[in-house]
């Protein structure tokens, strides 16, 4: 009897799921095949083919994939290889809390996918796909200025707090935030802009906004500490270097593809102004496809580049830079090797890099499908985030991990230090 199982059937997002067949002919061709409907209704879907052993089994632990949307040993390609029917289409999860992604697995004969006939599954199973661990509470934040999500973890004790934060097109994101909590982090999602009474496009970036919210998250009672850490992205990640910067309060922060500069919008911090670097629209390609790329604006610029650059050498805490070096949005390779030699000419040696070829902008918790692009809202023509498929999954498995390292050793150790 054939029998497809997988171990386990309900989990977090970021956790391996361990799938084998049995009972096949031995040597057997089959097809897995993975689909999963996002919460707007867009279907996404991947597959791959196998050959059973001698005994009639596959084990995507050990066995390679021949062919599909992947080839060679990877036992969690079926879902980072998922792609959308309607193309451009981002995998989001929004409502993190009340409901998983359910991912329906299925496995044919080769041969049923061959010709037109309808397809029937040898068998068939469905996992789910959870970005909130049981006990994790979420709290609505309107505190003054402050508009965000608390996620606490379960338990009686105090955690480290971090403070999480997306890019520059407005709205909140929770789903990093939830993970965080999940993993032992009282994690802040914090919106910026374009949410709720925040406006769309700010004239400026106000660190004592962030100040504001680096406070609300200290004085939490299940706050552990005198510090807390930032996850931030892109434009999110330029508000991170400041916030590192300015803010005693931050010990740790980790900044995934940003500049090491100011753009569009000038950072204030009581009497300090930054000032955007001056860029080139006109530098801007446009890809065979019609996607936007981004990342040569700045370099074409004929100003002293270094004027712009923010003075990170004064920054306190430490510093885990994670770069997509296939990144079409943002030169961030190029930026994190300036912030480096910034910090190096100043004897500091506070950083950690993590650069990843074939990996592009948008690196995201464990197993998340590559998006190389999509659209932004505003904008007429699709972005083209950058990225190659296994390259990148491999990039997201490994920063995870090293994230939490990062935020653990770093902001543990200075309360511990302090009792």
């Amino acid at each position: 009897m054939i029998q497809l199982t997988a171990t386990p059937l309900s989990a977090l997002i970021d956790e391996p799921v361990y799938i084998r067949a049995t009972g096949l002919t031995p040597f057997q061709e089959v097809t897995f095949q993975a689909t999963l409907k996002d919460e707007m209704g867009v279907l996404f879907y991947s597959e791959a083919h196998y050959m059973a052993n001698e005994v009639g089994e596959v084990d995507l632990e050990h066995d390679s994939a021949l062919g599909g949307d992947y080839v060679g040993v990877h036992p969690m390609g079926l879902f980072w290889s998922l792609k959308p029917t309607k193309i451009l289409t981002r995998l989001l999860k929004r409502d993190v809390m009340n409901s998983p992604f359910q991912v329906q697995l299925k496995l044919y004969d080769l041969l049923s996918l061959k010709d037109n006939s309808p397809k029937s599954p040898k068998a068939s199973l469905t996992l789910e796909r959870w970005y909130v661990a049981p006990g994790v509470t979420r709290i609505q934040v309107r505190e003054g200025r402050i508009r965000g999500v608390l996620f606490l973890p379960p338990g009686e004790g105090r955690f480290p707090g971090v403070i999480d934060m997306f890019g520059g097109i407005g709205g909140l994101f929770e789903f990093r935030a939830s993970l965080l909590a999940s993993r032992g982090f009282v994690s802040l999602a914090l919106a910026y802009c374009g949410y709720e009474d925040l406006p769309s496009l700010p004239e400026k970036i106000d660190l004592e906004y962030f100040e504001e919210a680096a406070n609300y998250l200290l004085r939490h009672p299940k706050v552990l500490g005198q510090g807390i850490g930032v996850v931030s992205i892109c434009r999110g990640a330029q508000i991170g270097l400041s916030m590192a910067i300015h803010l005693k309060q931050v010990v740790a922060t980790v900044l995934i593809n940003g500049p090491n500069f100011v753009f569009d919008t000038p950072v204030v911090y009581r009497d300090q102004v930054y000032p955007p670097r001056p860029y080139e629209m006109g530098l801007q390609s446009i890809t065979a496809l019609g996607l936007i790329e981004l990342y040569g604006i700045f370099e074409g610029t004929r100003v002293a580049t270094s004027l712009y650059f923010l003075p990170v050498e004064k920054a306190q805490g430490h510093f885990l830079f994670i770069v997509g070096e296939d990144d079409k949005s943002i030169n961030s390779k190029e930026y994190a090797k300036k912030v480096i030699e910034q910090l190096r000419r100043n004897r500091k040696n506070n950083w950690t890099l993590l650069s990843y070829p074939g990996a592009g902008h948008l690196i995201e918790p464990p197993y998340a499908p590559l998006c190389c692009g999509c659209y932004l809202p505003g904008y007429h023509r699709p972005f083209h985030w950058g990225g190659e498929v296994i390259p990148h999954a491999a990039a997201q498995e490994h920063s995870w991990q090293e994230i939490q390292k990062f935020l653990r050793k770093h902001l543990i150790p200075v309360v511990t230090s302090q009792l």
